[in-house]
């Protein structure tokens, strides 16, 4: 039961998260807020999960897991209500840092439960039903705006599922188990002791290389689903609408992927599902950049890069436990999403400046280095700790 919550848990985390972008050209228009200025708000949500996911440990430490997973859902809920009473640009900064704080507190702790408690295949799925709820958030907005209504009410509508969501995490607070136990937070099981503040979590072996892994993984995945249905229309000549349906379908190639993976994670283990993702990642990447082939292909190469993305993320983070141990778990699960946030927040943009000079078409090499910089990073963390 437990564990279905903490799927539905995961499809609440995913409902906001393409809600600005569903909705901002209609909030702009009514605020007078530059276009520009939606960088702004989610900017503003990435600080708040970032402080959240770092601080992860220290309130676990002192309340409750299950308790600080369900005060994280209720403040989602607190905030998409205010943003659908926002009336002002102002009013929807004020709201993003704690959308952002909630959002980074249910993340971290549901990430690093699941590590400590369940298997492979359940990290998974549990990503898998985060997919799942980034892509049914946009169509929750659509379904207002195609009807003559305001954009206020997708935010809210979104909010009442936070706070469905919170009646049931209260409901299976008693199912929690309270943490690692005692014994294991003294060693793990490389000997490591339990860390005490960020610069101890730095100074453990392997951690540099295991942050530099995840921040180079999610500016690869953000990357790609922010600029592909760019590259598609001005450098490969396909259709508008064309290309955001394949662009569609690399998240969808993710949450699908994910789901599949669920099925063969335990028996080839963490390690080896990083590595065939990887692999599948760079079929992908090859698929879009060789220029005479047909553009069918690069639109497939598209997809198949969502699918070799797919293992990647979950299986590195159910990995922590392993690498690091069972004490110092919650904390490297903090940093690692701070450090995976801080990829996916900043490289995209830069990828922008970036093809403002060059041109678009730099995109695939621009992935391909992306991904060499992962992978190396996944083999030095392999090479570091004595499993994975």
């Amino acid at each position: 039961m437990l564990l279905i919550i903490l799927y539905i848990s995961f499809i609440g985390l995913g409902l906001p998260s393409a809600l600005l972008g569903a909705a901002w050209p209609v909030m702009q228009a009514q605020t007078d807020a530059p276009v520009h200025y939606a960088g702004i708000v989610a900017m503003l949500i990435s600080v708040g999960m970032i402080f959240s996911v770092l601080m992860a440990d220290k309130m676990t430490k002192k309340i409750r897991p299950g308790f600080v997973v369900a005060s994280g859902v209720f403040l989602m809920a607190v905030s998409l209500f205010g943003y659908a009473l926002a009336d002002s640009f102002w009013l929807m900064c004020l709201w993003a840092i704690p959308l952002g704080f909630g959002s980074g507190a249910v993340d971290a702790v549901i990430n690093n439960y699941i590590a400590v408690h369940y298997t492979s295949r359940h990290m998974s799925w549990l990503h898998c039903f985060w997919g799942l709820g980034a892509m049914v958030g946009p169509y929750a907005m659509g379904f207002f705006l195609t009807r003559g209504m305001a954009w206020n009410y997708g935010f809210g509508s979104v909010g009442a599922a936070q706070v469905v969501i919170f009646a049931l995490l209260i409901a299976s607070l008693r199912f929690w188990k309270t943490s690692v136990p005692v014994a294991e937070r003294s060693t793990d099981t490389h000997g490591i002791p339990p860390s005490k503040g960020l610069l101890q979590i730095l100074r453990i072996r392997g951690v540099k290389y295991a942050l530099l892994a995840f921040f180079g993984y999610c500016a690869l995945e953000s990357t790609a689903g922010l600029w592909a249905s760019t590259y598609l229309v001005y450098d490969r000549g396909v259709s508008a609408e064309s290309a955001a349906l394949f662009a569609s379908l690399f998240f969808i190639g993710i949450t699908v992927g994910r789901f599949a993976s669920g099925f063969v994670s335990n028996r080839l283990g963490d390690r080896k599902m990083i590595t065939l993702g990887l692999i599948v990642v760079l079929m992908g990447v090859a698929a879009v950049w060789v220029p005479f082939l047909p553009t069918w292909v690069c639109l497939a190469g598209l997809v198949v890069v969502g699918l070799g993305c797919a293992p990647v993320f979950p299986s590195l983070m159910h990995a922590t436990p392993d690498n690091f141990g069972k004490g110092n778990s919650q904390a490297l699960v903090g940093v690692q999403m701070a450090a995976a946030y801080a990829g996916s927040t900043l490289v995209p943009p830069l990828f922008g400046a970036v093809a403002g000079v060059t041109g678009i078409g730099i995109f695939p090499v621009f992935l391909f280095l992306l991904l060499m910089a992962t992978a190396g990073m996944a083999i030095r963390l392999t090479k570091t700790v004595p499993a994975l």
